[in-house]
């Protein structure tokens, strides 16, 4: 039985209609993509899309939230601003995909190719990105705040400007080539003769007597994020003490 799918626009307004026989919202995105439907600004909230082959679709501002697009082909397909939070991505083809400022938040992109995509200003927070390939990828100012980068190959991407504010990073391959900014679990700032590390605001003095000592706070002693934590304080504590001398 030929059955009639429409693609509506977070507005309301008709973007596409296909009618054949076993119709899906999969195959109606499909023909859409072939004949080139300007399908920006589509609401696609939780569509079941997976394995589709979307190479090229322009689906810029649209609502894939809750999307399934597990191995799906979105290669070179413009997601500008598109709000893919909490979608499923995993093993998808993002290569060359422009996500900047795409919402990704919670997205599971694990596994997924995003060598040479554009993800500038895209909101990652709490994404999984493990094993993910970002190989080349442009991540500049983006939001990775809490994501898993664990086993994801960073191997000449530029992170810089990027928030990694407790992102997991550990067995993550090529950071050594990577463009990566300082970073550390806690948010650091100057304030006035002191240094805010989380919520501890204390001198230089008694700065250097903790990293001195053996007390904790928060956070284990001789681990990776101690590491990056003292990292982050001698630098500015560098910047510091230059500024006052």
């Amino acid at each position: 039985m030929k059955t009639s799918i429409k693609i509506m626009s977070i507005f309301g307004k008709l973007l596409f209609e296909y009618e054949c026989e076993e119709n899906s919202i999969k195959k109606t995105v499909e023909q859409a993509v072939k004949e080139k439907a300007d399908l920006s600004f589509a609401d696609l909230r939780s569509a079941d899309l997976s394995f589709a082959n979307l190479r090229y679709a322009d689906l810029s501002f649209a609502n894939l939230r809750y999307a399934n697009l597990r191995y799906a082909n979105l290669r070179y397909a413009n997601l500008r601003s598109a709000d893919l939070s909490s979608a499923n991505l995993r093993y998808a083809n993002l290569r060359s995909a422009d996500l900047s400022s795409a919402n990704l938040r919670s997205a599971n992109l694990r596994s997924a190719d995003l060598s040479s995509a554009n993800l500038r200003y895209a909101n990652l927070r709490s994404a999984d990105l493990s094993s993910a390939n970002l190989r080349s990828a442009n991540l500049r100012s983006a939001d990775l705040s809490s994501a898993n980068l664990r086993y994801a190959n960073l191997r000449s991407a530029d992170l810089s400007s990027a928030n990694l504010r407790s992102a997991d990073l550990s067995f993550a391959k090529n950071k050594e080539i990577a463009f990566l900014p300082m970073f550390c679990k806690w948010s650091v700032s100057i304030i006035g003769d002191k240094i805010k590390i989380g919520c501890k605001e204390i001198t230089i003095e008694n700065w250097d007597l903790f990293f001195e000592s053996s007390e904790e706070f928060d956070t284990k002693r001789n681990t990776e994020e101690f590491k990056q934590i003292q990292a982050m304080y001698l630098a500015y504590k560098a910047y510091l003490t230059h500024l006052t001398s």
